[in-house]
Parts: structure tokens; C-alpha cells; sequence
């Protein structure tokens, strides 16, 4: 302390200051002279650096994707974090669809939301930015959003490690539980929307009817095809000791209306897998196929449906004679062997892929053997047995009919798919008038055919040939494979 003689005189104080000051004023002209600009700026950057105060939070963030993949941890923290609503939650994102039973519940940007674990205090806040600058070159389903989402994560220093190590995978584990206890089967497909600059998998829950025990199918068939896809999802350790991709592959062939998307709805309630509906005409190049194979999920069935006409695939066997614009835009045969068994084929687990086509003579060879198509599926005419099931469905029939025998005999002779059955069927609900109107179609039907017989008999050979024939009963039944 100084006493009041030796305390300095307001004069002597305020010289020191205009001293100190000029000083300091000097000292800054000559740094802004001497010394560069990106020099100064970092000089003072890191004087600020050491010099502001520290703080004790660390904030995580959350994106919704990880390179071109999406972001597991995101999707988890969505998921767990709608359970954690509070009174103090002050806005809220709900929707519903026509075919959704409850309300689906999000949360809005910018809410925030306190949960403890284990003693911790752990704040979220769900961010949305708006890009500034959305490049329409990018095709990217989620880099490609004009919106960017994340969750920012907040809590103190000390809890890192438990964080880490205990509370996102108590997150994980937690949201997979609620995701299986409230499952709803979902199609999805893809749709290329503005808002978001590119193309992007949307998907709206899967109420389709179809079940194996409904299916106009024979026995044997759905017998073998419920035991293959029963051993494939069992097979987990299987696969990894052999060294392939968790994966499964069919194709179902056969004419138009013989039940083959009945089929894929069946196998996606039976193994309560979602469907991913991938229309080949709405890919533009290889990268955009990986891009979206990558934003599937697992327990899932890729469905690609009427390859042989949905895409131009050209034999590779044949000459290539596309020109430069086609080469740009199109699909490559090679680019889809590689999504189906190559390398990127094993980015993901438990995944069941399907093509379906009228005429799979139409198809590569390259895109029919076993690793890809493991299991081919011959979707064919109505048969005597899928016959009795319709009945069953349609009219309630579950034992014998007096006009069974015959509509036996005539299904043996006349080809006719069961929609064209179904729908039969279900013009009158007394089951004899409409099992008498089946017959009545039946016998027009080989009526037709066989005029069409006929006429080929007398028809003048070209070159020494007839076109082909209507198929008779033996040619149908050397034909009548399945598998």
C-alpha cells in the first residue's frame, strides 16, 4: 500500500497510461509494416488460442452420413431419442400415413433434449443447416440433401471414455430393440426429388396380404423355397467360415400373372423383411448402383423387377453397338455382376436379391449362375393344386366339388395363369356358378387353341417350317419345371 505521500499524482498516472499507449500504438504500426499479414494472423490466432478460456464440455457431432454410407449412430440417436420426450420438449415433428396405425413422432430442428446415463448429465440438440451450395452433379442419395442433419452431443471432458465405450453402444442396442418391438414391414423405392438435388429411398409400410399358405403354388415348390430361405437366415457363422457375402439370390421367371411379386411380398412377411423396389431405368451410371446399395439395410430383399425390358443390358457376348451418349448414361452388365456378387455385394448382411422376368431366355447367362441367381423359380400355368388353393381363398371350397375332375382335366390341356383364375372366380360368391363360369372359360380357352392348331396344320411351310405350335398337354409337362 502506498501511503498518501508516496501515492502517485493523477497527472503522473495518466502520462504512464498515454506512455504505455503510445507504446502499444507504435509497437502496432511497426508489426503492421514489418511483419505480413498471414504471419500476423496467425501470430494473434494463437495468442488468442492460449489465451481464451477453457472450457469443460466436449460436443460430439452426429452426422446423418459417413462418407456415402448412412450413419448408424444417427439413425440410433433418432430413434432412442423420441422415447426421451419430455414436458419441457417444446416443439415436435408428427405424421402419419394412410396405412400407418400410430402417429410417427420426430423431432423438429433445434429442440433440444437432457438424458442421464449413469449419473451423467448428456445434452442433445438435433441441428438442420441448409446448404449453401448444392452441386447437382452429385448423386449422392445423402450428401446430395440441400438440407444437412445431425445431433450435436454435449457433456463434460471427464466422461469421454464412458460415453464412448458404454453410452453409444447402450444407444445402438436400445434402438435396435425399439426398432424390432415396433417393426413395420416398408417398400421402399426410389424417388428423385428437387429439394433434396438427387436420388434418394423413400418407402411407406409393406400391407400386402401375400402369404406362402395363400400363394397358387405347387406343394413342392413352396415347400423348397420356404426351406431355402429358412437355411439362409440361420446360416450367419456358415457364410463367414466359407468366405461369402450374407446373401441370397433367386429369379422368378414364367408368363405374365402367374404370382411372382405375390411371391416377394410372401418371402418379405415371412422373414418380416423389409423390400427395397430398385427400377434399373432410374440409374444412370455403375457409381449411382453402389451409391444405392450402400443406403439398403440389412434384413432386407432387392427387388429388380423385369430385368430382361427394365434396362438395356446388352449380351456381352455380342458386339457392343451403343453409341458414345448410351455408353454415358446407361447401366453396364459388368456393373451389375459387381453389385450382385462382387466386392461391393458383402457391404451389408442378411440380404436376399431377386430378379424377376417373362423370359429368361432373354437373359445374359453371366446373370444366371449360381452365386448370383442361386436358386431359379419357375413361375408357371395354373396347376391342378394351385387351382384347389384359389378355391380355398376364393370360395371357401377345402375339400372335394363335383366339378372338380373336370376343371382338372381341362387345367391339363389349356394354359391359364392364376390371376386369369382368380379373377374368375371372384365374379360370383356361390361357389357353383363360379366354378361353372371357370369352365365355361376353360373350354373357350382350349377351344382357341385348338383352332390355332389347326390353322398352323394347313398353313403352307416357309423355308421348310411351320411357326411353333400351341404346346400340347406332353409338351407342357416336359416343360412344367420349377427349380
Amino acid at each position: 500500500m502506498f501511503s498518501s505521500k508516496e501515492m502517485p499524482s493523477p497527472s503522473s498516472l495518466f502520462s504512464a497510461y498515454a506512455s504505455i499507449a503510445t507504446s502499444f500504438m507504435l509497437f502496432r504500426s511497426m508489426a503492421n509494416e514489418l511483419i505480413p499479414y498471414p504471419i500476423r494472423s496467425h501470430l494473434f490466432s494463437a495468442f488468442r488460442f492460449f489465451f481464451k478460456p477453457r472450457s469443460s464440455l466436449l460436443t460430439l457431432v452426429i452426422d446423418e452420413s459417413a462418407g456415402i454410407a448412412r450413419n448408424q449412430v444417427f439413425d440410433a440417436s433418432e430413434t432412442y431419442l423420441c422415447t426421451k420426450v419430455s414436458p419441457n420438449t417444446e416443439r415436435l415433428k408428427i405424421s402419419k400415413t394412410p396405412r400407418e396405425k400410430n402417429l410417427t413422432i420426430k423431432l423438429e430442428k433445434g429442440e433440444k433434449i437432457v438424458d442421464f446415463y449413469d449419473g451423467i448429465e448428456l445434452k442433445w440438440r438435433f441441428v438442420c443447416t441448409e446448404s449453401q451450395k448444392n452441386d447437382p452433379n452429385t448423386h449422392n442419395p445423402f450428401m446430395s440433401r440441400a438440407e444437412k442433419r445431425s445431433f450435436e452431443l454435449i457433456f463434460h471432458k471427464k466422461h469421454k471414455e464412458k460415453v464412448l465405450s458404454s453410452y453409444v453402444p447402450y444407444i445402438l442396442e436400445k434402438s435396435r430393440a425399439i426398432k424390432d418391438e415396433q417393426r413395420v414391414l416398408k417398400i421402399h423405392t426410389l424417388n428423385a426429388s428437387q429439394s433434396y438435388g438427387g436420388i434418394k429411398w423413400e418407402s411407406i409400410n409393406l400391407d400386402h396380404p401375400a402369404t406362402f399358405e395363400t400363394l397358387a403354388m405347387d406343394p413342392e415348390v413352396r415347400k423348397a423355397v420356404i426351406e431355402d430361405l429358412e437355411r439362409f437366415v440361420r446360416r450367419k457363422d456358415f457364410y463367414k467360415r466359407v468366405g461369402r457375402a450374407w446373401k441370397r439370390g433367386y429369379l422368378l421367371y414364367g408368363p405374365p400373372g402367374t404370382g411372382k411379386s405375390s411371391l416377394v411380398a410372401a418371402m418379405a412377411n415371412h422373414l418380416k423383411f423389409d423390400i427395397y423396389d430398385l427400377q434399373l431405368v432410374n440409374i444412370m451410371r455403375d457409381s449411382d448402383l453402389r451409391k444405392l446399395l450402400l443406403a439398403t439395410g440389412n434384413r432386407s430383399i432387392l427387388v429388380i423387377e423385369d430385368i430382361d425390358c427394365s434396362v438395356d443390358l446388352p449380351d456381352r457376348r455380342l458386339p457392343d453397338v451403343r453409341n458414345n451418349k448410351q455408353h454415358d448414361v446407361q447401366l453396364t452388365l459388368s456393373g451389375l455382376l459387381n453389385f450382385i456378387d462382387g466386392l461391393w455385394s458383402s457391404c451389408g448382411d442378411e440380404r436376399i436379391i431377386i430378379f424377376t422376368t417373362n423370359h429368361k431366355e432373354r437373359l445374359d447367362p453371366a446373370l444366371l449362375r449360381p452365386g448370383r441367381m442361386d436358386m431359379h423359380i419357375h413361375m408357371s400355368f395354373c396347376s391342378f393344386h394351385a387351382f384347389k388353393i384359389l378355391a380355398s381363398n376364393y370360395l371357401a371350397i377345402n375339400s372335394y366339388h363335383q366339378l372338380f375332375p373336370h376343371i382338372e382335366t381341362l387345367l391339363n390341356n389349356v394354359d391359364i395363369t392364376p390371376a386369369q383364375v382368380a379373377e374368375e372366380l371372384m365374379k360370383n360368391d356361390d361357389a357353383d356358378i363360379a366354378l361353372e363360369g371357370l369352365v365355361k372359360l376353360l373350354k373357350r380357352k382350349k377351344f382357341q387353341e385348338d383352332d390355332l392348331n389347326i390353322q398352323d396344320s394347313k398353313r403352307p411351310k416357309i423355308d421348310g417350317r411351320r411357326r411353333n405350335p400351341v404346346r400340347t398337354p406332353s409338351r407342357r409337362k416336359a416343360k412344367r419345371r420349377y427349380l
